[in-house]
């Protein structure tokens, strides 16, 4: 039942019952028939939408863009589960799980709301170094979580990176089919509403839960009374990597190194590739023009391992399918 005509007759029909029989008893009847009624209202659309002719038809029409969404969504946690995304870690309270702490105060104004976190990714400091951090976050980053400027740290850095960017992108190009195919077959709200699940499973799509991972790292104080607390938060998303990596770069001036040219492939120089290329694989040559959802990739033409430069006549676009097939081989 729509919700609109729904609401009416929950406020309506029963005013009118309870007047014309003059029974309040009529008015609660009327109210609790009407809240049942309308789950089972809601099953039997639901089940006449999923037998009709025309969601049969849009299925069978969608089913190459259905193969081709798993197919991406498989890759993305083939990503997912190789990538290792850590960089470094703070000292602070790393034996801290030895010790029992209890607040043993008698006094009833005591107050220890604020508990200092102990973790790897999170560094507990003075407020002077959680404000300070929030002014330059890369260097404090670097100081306080062991991220050394020196060339494995950098490799460390655009393996992350890369796993990163390729995640965000791919993740991003599922999102869009899914969008596309709901559009597509534009199913009624209260289906969305409701029956999501069963949609996607009917359709032979499961929406994604896989989210990018990146490393959230923090500064944190906390009063030692507890009173008061302010922390900094910063993720390791792809600005923050490539300002880790051009910061890097410079200071151990490994430009040419493996790792140095893998911190020149920035976002920027990505998507100037793409544009150059057309949006088309230089393998297949399939391109966005004819598959609008296609993932694509920049690859080194010369693999960095193999000398390598991260210039634009070494980079090509291919879409992901020839990118993984290729690895780190040359193709004439």
């Amino acid at each position: 039942m729509p919700k609109p005509l729904f609401i009416a007759l929950l406020l309506v029909l029963p005013i009118i019952l309870a007047v014309a029989t003059q029974s309040g008893w009529v008015l609660i009847l009327t109210v609790a028939l009407l809240l049942i009624a309308n789950p089972i209202i809601r099953t039997i659309r639901k089940a006449r939408y999923f037998r009709s002719e025309q969601f049969q038809d849009l299925k069978q029409e969608i089913a190459s863009v259905v193969k081709e969404h798993n197919e991406v969504v498989n890759y993305v946690a083939e990503i997912r589960s190789e990538g290792a995304f850590e960089l470094g870690a703070s000292s602070t309270g790393q034996f801290a799980h030895l010790a029992t702490f209890e607040n043993t105060s008698a006094w009833n104004n005591r107050r220890d709301r604020n508990v200092a976190e102990y973790a790897p990714h999170v560094h507990n400091a003075s407020l002077q170094i959680v404000r300070n951090a929030s002014q330059d976050p890369i260097k404090y980053l670097m100081k306080y979580f062991g991220i050394k400027a020196d060339q494995t740290t950098l490799m460390d850095v655009q393996r992350v990176a890369n796993d990163i960017a390729r995640l965000e992108e791919a993740v991003g190009n599922v999102r869009s089919r899914e969008a596309a195919i709901t559009a597509k077959i534009a199913p009624p709200a209260f289906i969305m509403e409701h029956y999501a699940g069963e949609f996607w499973n009917q359709i032979g799509a499961h929406l994604s839960p896989i989210q990018v991972p990146y490393p959230l790292y923090k500064f944190q104080y906390t009063s030692a009374g507890g009173n008061t607390s302010q922390e900094l938060k910063v993720d390791l998303n792809t600005p923050t990597l490539e300002a880790l990596s051009e910061i890097l770069v410079e200071k151990i001036r490994w430009a040419k190194s493996a790792a140095g040219q893998r911190a020149l492939m920035t976002a920027r120089l990505r998507s100037y590739i793409k544009e150059r290329d057309h949006f088309t694989c230089q393998q297949c040559g399939i391109s966005t023009a004819e598959a609008p959802y296609l993932l694509l990739e920049i690859d080194h033409i010369m693999p960095v391992s193999r000398g390598g430069l991260s210039t634009p006549e070494n980079l090509q676009t291919l879409c992901w399918r020839c990118n993984r097939s290729k690895g780190a081989k040359v193709i004439a």
